[in-house]
């Protein structure tokens, strides 16, 4: 991280940022601290070194011109962390101050003005494409989310999402599958073992390689997740002291058939080829989580504008 450099840019402060907005974005602030906090600052910084000086906006507007902006969804969608656009707007420098009309999670209609910015001509036009292009991404992943949790909202089961999320942009991803309804999977491979196909076949077992996880990290063992391709495999795992057992690519047939010999203190997680003209096909069973990669993975970009006053 050292060797990029961030000249020119500011370092926000978690705790002046977080005393300014955590009434209105709590969850948002509970989400990125720490760790997480650190690596959307480094993020953000990525973004505006990438874009290069803005020599446009330099060439035509000096330090001493302000003016207000907004921005505005041009469609449907869901809302998902518009604290960003303080955040970048802040590495610029303090001279910018946001209003919000809309909050993370809440439902926004076409042609809604979801902020108002006050401040240098220059910084908000540099910081344009960066705020519109997180915002695009966030608003899209919550959007598409919220539509795979409806088609599940007369049953018990989370939809979780996975680890196929945009390189740098996890958290970002995950914080807005919560805004979209959703629930979180493990965060990294450190918060959960899971034992897919590819470990079963070069241990030679799920048993071998339960047996291995559970003898390296003793009473250290994070909780185990086992893959598991069809229902002779499901046999195995039931049997084993394990969290979980996740039934990879299957109808709704398959896992019904599957269920009988799955012992209820062992939670049940469905995934692969998920969609959602067929997630609705999965609700009647007993499960308690079906999984979707699409949610971070294929979710389209929702088209927002800024429009200077």
């Amino acid at each position: 991280m050292n060797n990029i450099k961030f000249g020119g840019l500011c370092s926000p402060k978690y705790d002046e940022i977080k005393s300014e907005l955590k009434e209105k974005f709590p969850i948002f602030f509970d989400f990125f601290t720490d760790n997480r906090w650190d690596l959307l600052i480094y993020l953000i910084k990525l973004a505006l070194v990438e874009d290069g000086e803005d020599l446009t906006s330099n060439g035509i507007f000096g330090d001493e011109d302000y003016t207000s902006a907004y921005i505005v969804a041009k469609e449907d969608c869901i809302a998902s962390c518009l604290p960003l656009v303080d955040i970048i707007l802040k590495c610029l420098s303090n001279k910018n101050k946001v209003t919000y009309f809309v909050l993370d999670s809440e439902k926004i209609k076409k042609n809604t003005k979801l902020v108002e910015i006050y401040g240098r001509t220059k910084e908000i036009l540099k910081a344009e494409r960066i705020i519109l292009n997180f915002l695009g991404h966030t608003f899209g992943v919550a959007t598409y989310t919220k539509q795979y949790v409806d088609k599940l909202a007369k049953s018990k089961i989370k939809v979780l999402d996975t680890r196929k999320t945009t390189p740098g942009m996890r958290y970002l991803d995950k914080y807005s599958v919560l805004m979209g309804g959703g629930s979180n999977h493990r965060m990294d491979l450190s918060h959960m073992l899971m034992i897919k196909d590819n470990h079963i076949d070069r241990a030679g077992s799920i048993t071998k390689a339960v047996k291995l996880l559970q003898e390296k990290y003793k009473d250290k063992c994070p909780p185990i997740i086992v893959e598991c391709r069809n229902i002779e495999e499901v046999k195995e795992a039931s049997s084993l002291k394990i969290k979980r057992i996740l039934l990879d690519n299957m109808t709704p047939q398959d896992v019904k058939n599957c269920l009988k010999y799955i012992p209820d203190h062992i939670e049940v997680e469905v995934s692969g080829g998920i969609t959602l003209k067929n997630i609705s096909n999965f609700s009647h069973l007993t499960i308690n989580y079906i999984s979707v990669g699409a949610l971070t993975k294929n979710a389209p970009c929702i088209d927002l504008s800024m429009r200077i006053l």
